[in-house]
């Protein structure tokens, strides 16, 4: 299609009004396949875990018209999310990831304004036609920023800028008209250093550049349905919900500003938030506390799964009431993380309802985890490492 704009001149338009809508990077490319052999690389190999979506959705990566038809650019966004800094957790609290501190989700956030900035390109030229995408279509956002020359994908496997580090959201904006493209970006600023790579508490990166997704903390906590098996349970530490680990560790991110972006300053009962008080939501209040939110995805099995594990992490006797009165929880998924969090609980309560649900219990795997659970007590009664 032909616009009254020329390429240059509303390429120069739609990087103005991205600015005034708070998008620090915008990088333009043309809509050609990428390749996607590291893609299938990486799912052969198993990495990406329960999130089949990805594998069968694999042709449609592959052409950026499944996503818009007739599309002839991409336009690659960041919206920074860094706000104050993490407050350590105190007993009976976890850690959630920054990107989900804040009372909305940040997919209805960047929706509105990626609508926004369509609007004022179609004011200007009436005949275009585009779509915004936040992470949910089958885009390889970061290969395809790296193509707009946004950035480099780092040793943790995210997109790395010099002046922004990786505290952003990444967006997409997919036009049927020809625009003015960016140069690659083609060097690796990441060096020798392997700050990420060294920090992960469960060993989630087989080698640079590549994500284990089925160790990684932030698939566990968030994408992974089932229990989690009890060999990253420790590794997990407090954390609740995500991971920032691999982020915090990183040299660019010191360089990242802090913004003041409403919908993304944290909650009170984001940083930190209190484990203990999980488990005393009834149904109403987990849909007003989280319905909204990106804690939403991982849903009420993930997080009560999450909490008892964080609170499984810290020293014992600190939450023995709670975790005794949910051992009876609908979800087999919860009643197993809760044996797990009390196996070195020596309270009289712990041991009595860990074998009242034991001489309860139908699920083979729960009964395991309450057998393990009272094993464990044992072996630390007699000084034995568990």
């Amino acid at each position: 299609m032909e616009t009254q704009l020329n390429a240059e001149q509303l390429t120069r338009l739609l990087r103005r009004n991205a600015r005034e809508l708070g998008f620090d990077g915008c990088g333009v490319c043309d809509a050609s396949p990428p390749s996607l052999t590291r893609f299938r690389d990486w799912l052969s190999r198993g990495y990406a875990g329960q999130m089949d979506y990805l594998g069968d959705r694999l042709d449609a990566y592959q052409d950026p018209n499944m996503v818009l038809q007739g599309v002839r650019s991409i336009v690659m966004l960041t919206l920074p999310y860094r706000t104050e800094e993490p407050r350590p957790p105190g007993a009976g609290e976890g850690r959630i990831s920054r990107y989900a501190w804040g009372e909305a989700d940040y997919h209805d956030t960047i929706h509105r304004r990626l609508k926004t900035l369509l609007a004022r390109l179609v004011d200007a030229a009436p005949q275009l036609v585009g779509r915004g995408v936040v992470d949910t279509a089958p885009i390889l956002e970061r290969e395809m920023a790296v193509r707009a020359g946004l950035g480099w994908i780092g040793k943790n496997t995210l997109l790395l800028r010099p002046e922004e580090g990786s505290w952003f959201f990444l967006a997409a904006l997919l036009l049927d008209v020809t625009l003015t493209y960016d140069s690659p970006f083609t060097t690796d600023h990441c060096g020798t250093c392997t700050a990420c790579l060294d920090a992960c508490p469960t060993d989630a990166f087989p080698q640079p550049y590549v994500l284990d997704a089925t160790r990684c903390i932030s698939y566990l906590t968030i994408e992974h349905r089932e229990s989690i098996a009890t060999e990253f349970r420790e590794g997990i530490g407090d954390w609740l919900f995500g991971c920032d680990v691999c982020q915090d560790v990183c040299p660019w991110n010191s360089k990242s500003s802090v913004v003041d972006t409403a919908e993304f300053q944290p909650s009170e009962q984001h940083n930190p938030a209190n484990a203990v008080e999980w488990f005393e939501l009834d149904e109403s209040q987990w849909r007003a506390r989280f319905r909204n939110t990106p804690l939403w995805r991982a849903k009420r099995r993930g997080l009560l799964r999450n909490a008892a594990i964080v609170l499984g992490n810290q020293p014992p006797g600190l939450a023995t009431d709670v975790l005794c009165r949910h051992l009876d929880d609908e979800d087999p998924v919860i009643r197993g993380a809760i044996a797990w969090a009390l196996r070195h609980d020596q309270s009289d309560q712990a041991r009595t309802s860990l074998q009242r649900r034991l001489n309860l219990e139908d699920q083979e795997e729960v009964r395991q985890e309450l057998q393990r659970a009272l094993l464990g007590r044992r072996l630390d009664v007699d000084g034995i490492q568990e």
